[in-house]
């Protein structure tokens, strides 16, 4: 899935950047800008200290924690508690949580969660002894076997699907919390970060976690700025972010809805906004040349960003390491010798945050919303498509035939709406 957005007409963008970048805020979005910019991000050295939440700034990363009903949310977190095995980090997120535009509310979709562990085969063994019942065959070999199965394949998370808690079915997936924070930070399959990109329901958060997920959120904002033209609103923005994970995900070609990332926005615009305008806020090349009521999802706020190579090429540069290597190694091909040269300048200061002649170079390039796309699906991939082949095994073929069943019945009932 890639997005291409049409360049609007009028007032040139430059100028209306210039215009709009230092328009006056009413008081109450001026105290909260302040606050997001004081607390949305972290220097490198203050990053190294963190442990605890002590460890943080006031508010950092408050963005993240979405608000819905307090029933739900205390159905959610009383799932929990039914696990026994050590739970670092957790969090609920998709349909069962949040309503999705096309999704039929006369059935309960199942409820999907993320565990965040320190250690794989303590969890399991763990949880293997208390709920034996919510493994496939794979029970049978131990909890060495399973941990290896998490950690050695695909993007690193074990799932268990169509469990039972207290009445509510679940899915729910272990994954590493060394594994998340190095996905959310560098981008190394985008498996989690891109899940993470979307609304999602904190449930029992981590210090390490949230800085690193405020990196990821950060980096899909300038990865969605690059891909855009100069003039967009909220709503191209937005699904542009929802669907960088969705971009060479085999299973967008098979049992999901065609309109899926459009769905997801249509009914969480109030909830992207909440993620992600602190980040907007502080970009020195985008500003809000309308802004709608904080509440109001009917009417996205439109935007405009400066097409200065050298602002874009500072965007590059900090994009996240693995991904970014994908995009540097596909540009050395593309503009040959004088790229070699470019790259190894950039590489002597390559702790640097502002970018080079490489990076000004790529920013100006006229094919790289193309280019960025082609990473984006290089990264997802494989990830993506070795994690389905693993879920044959870890939900073992019965619950696995239910769960394509599902979806590609799903997909019809949608198709023909």
């Amino acid at each position: 899935m890639f997005f291409v957005w049409r360049q609007g007409k009028g007032r040139p963008a430059a100028d209306l950047f210039r215009s709009f970048s230092s328009t006056r805020l009413r008081p109450s979005d001026r105290q909260a800008s302040t606050r997001h910019q004081e607390n949305d991000v972290l220097s490198a050295d203050q990053e190294a200290g963190v442990e605890e939440f002590s460890d943080l700034p006031k508010s950092f990363g408050v963005n993240q924690h979405i608000d819905i009903d307090s029933d739900l949310h205390d159905r959610l977190r009383s799932v929990l508690w039914k696990f026994k095995a050590p739970i670092r980090y957790a969090f609920a997120y998709g349909s069962g949580v949040f309503s999705q535009k096309g999704y039929d509310g006369s059935t309960k979709p199942m409820v999907d969660y993320i565990f965040g562990v320190s250690y794989a085969q303590h969890f399991h063994s763990l949880n293997l002894h208390h709920h034996p019942d919510h493994y496939s065959f794979l029970r049978r070999l131990g909890s060495g076997v399973v941990g290896h199965v998490q950690t050695g394949y695909g993007a690193g998370v074990y799932f268990n699907p169509y469990v039972e808690v207290d009445g509510v079915m679940i899915k729910y997936g272990v994954v590493l919390l060394d594994d998340l924070c190095a996905d959310l930070t560098d981008w190394r399959t985008l498996y989690l970060a891109g899940r993470m990109q979307k609304p999602v329901k904190i449930l029992r958060d981590n210090a390490q976690v949230r800085m690193a997920n405020q990196r990821n959120l950060y980096s899909a904002v300038r990865t969605a700025l690059l891909l855009l033209p100069d003039r967009f609103d909220e709503r191209q923005l937005y699904t542009t972010i929802a669907g960088l994970s969705y971009m060479g995900d085999p299973r967008m070609a098979f049992g999901e809805h065609p309109h899926k990332v459009d769905n997801i926005v249509a009914r969480q615009l109030l909830h992207f906004r909440h993620l992600y305008t602190p980040f907007i806020e502080r970009l020195p090349n985008v500003a809000f040349t309308s802004r709608a009521s904080i509440d109001d999802p009917d009417r996205p706020g439109s935007l405009v960003q400066d097409l200065d190579p050298i602002k874009r090429g500072n965007m590059v540069r900090r994009l996240p390491a693995a991904f970014r290597a994908k995009l540097y190694h596909r540009y050395r091909r593309i503009l040959g010798p004088t790229a070699s040269l470019s790259h190894d300048a950039d590489d002597a200061d390559d702790a640097s945050p502002y970018g080079g002649a490489f990076d000004r170079q790529i920013a100006a390039s006229e094919v790289l919303a193309a280019e960025l796309g082609k990473s984006v699906r290089a990264t997802v991939s494989w990830p993506s498509t070795s994690q389905s082949i693993k879920g044959v095994l870890t939900a073992g073929p019965v619950k696995s035939w239910r769960y394509v069943a599902e979806k590609l019945k799903k997909a019809r009932t949608k198709s023909v709406k």
